[in-house]
């Protein structure tokens, strides 16, 4: 029988440990441990990244921005350099120059060919051409080398290009296209031509195929860079999918567009916007093959010649701006595309 006292003491239980949960976030993922020490402390770690971003890349375009709106010196307004009896868009005259410029308006046809023979006509040339083939090439090159028995010799040999310079590429490909006397061709593809009976071609002052043998040169250095993305996008896709298929009776053609490509299609569209990118800042090549002569500019090597060979910095930085605002959609996108990919994980 329990006494008094055994009544009047609390009974006794086993302590139980209490677990706190984890704080998450609105879509139930855990909030990282740096989250949990205040909103400002994140900010000092990227605190040094932000410095420098802004001191190189945030002031130089919002002074290159201003520049675009003043005279070849910067010490005036754009307005200023306008004529008497031509269009003027007043403190947007350097963009007026940098968008109308190349073409002549005195009548369509006019206006079409010289649109194909600008700046902004190459550059359309280059992103049609040189994305589609590098694109085609490095997906060529990506399906072919998984099934040879030497894979990364095959795949190391075929990224060698980009390991040169675009410089050093460009010289060498000069001299691939050299054109000599009638006597005598120094270059290896006319040396070719004349060797079996034709006549030698000056491959980089004939337009319009200068253009796109420059082109030629750069699928040949960029082939290498999309293979290999493409190639680890081809290792992820399922056997047991491609398997089932070929039992199935798929032949490797249908395997490979109606099974391969739609699963690594969200790879190849990153590609392709990579390299749209890339071809938009395109310099180098046109640069160092042509200087931009014979019909074969760029939208970025106009710059250049605005800035360091007219020494107009107004008009010059107007085209860089263009240049900027035809990038920025395509960066935007790439960015969305990680955003969604991150948000699945």
């Amino acid at each position: 029988m329990a006494t008094p006292q055994d009544i009047s003491k609390p009974a006794t239980t086993p302590e139980v440990a209490v677990r706190r949960k984890p704080v998450r976030t609105s879509s139930g993922a855990p909030v990282p441990e740096i989250m949990k020490q205040g909103g400002l402390v994140p900010w000092l770690y990227l605190f040094p990244a932000l410095l420098v971003m802004s001191f190189f890349i945030v002031y130089p375009m919002i002074n290159t921005i201003g520049l675009s709106f003043q005279n070849r010196d910067g010490t005036a307004s754009a307005a200023t350099t306008c004529r008497e009896g031509q269009p003027c868009w007043g403190v947007f005259e350097n963009y007026r120059y940098a968008l109308t410029a190349e073409f002549n308006t005195s009548s369509p046809g006019a206006f079409w060919n010289s649109f194909w023979s600008s700046s902004y006509g190459n550059t359309i040339k280059w992103i049609v051409v040189m994305v589609f083939g590098t694109v085609s090439v490095g997906l060529g090159f990506a399906v072919l080398a998984d099934r040879v028995k030497y894979e990364a010799l095959a795949k190391a040999i075929l990224f060698m290009p980009m390991a040169i310079s675009f410089v050093g590429a460009g010289v060498i490909w000069k001299f691939v296209y050299d054109y000599g006397t009638s006597q005598t061709q120094i270059g290896l593809l006319n040396s070719i031509i004349t060797s079996l009976g034709g006549q030698p071609v000056a491959w980089l002052s004939t337009t319009p195929i200068n253009t796109f043998m420059i082109i030629l040169v750069g699928i040949w250095i960029w082939s290498g860079f999309c293979m290999t993305i493409l190639a680890a996008a081809l290792k992820s896709v399922p056997d047991e999918i491609l398997e089932a298929a070929r039992v199935d009776g798929a032949t490797e053609w249908t395997v490979f567009w109606r099974i391969m490509v739609p699963i690594i299609l969200p790879t190849i569209t990153v590609v392709v916007t990579t390299m749209v990118i890339n071809v938009l800042k395109l310099f180098d090549l046109v640069y160092v093959m042509t200087g931009g002569n014979f019909q074969t500019d760029v939208i970025a090597n106009r710059m250049y010649t605005e800035m360091y060979k007219n020494f107009n910095v107004g008009r010059g930085t107007a085209v860089a701006v263009v240049l900027v605002i035809a990038i920025i959609p395509f960066i935007y996108y790439n960015i969305k595309r990680f955003m969604e990919q991150e948000a699945t994980r």
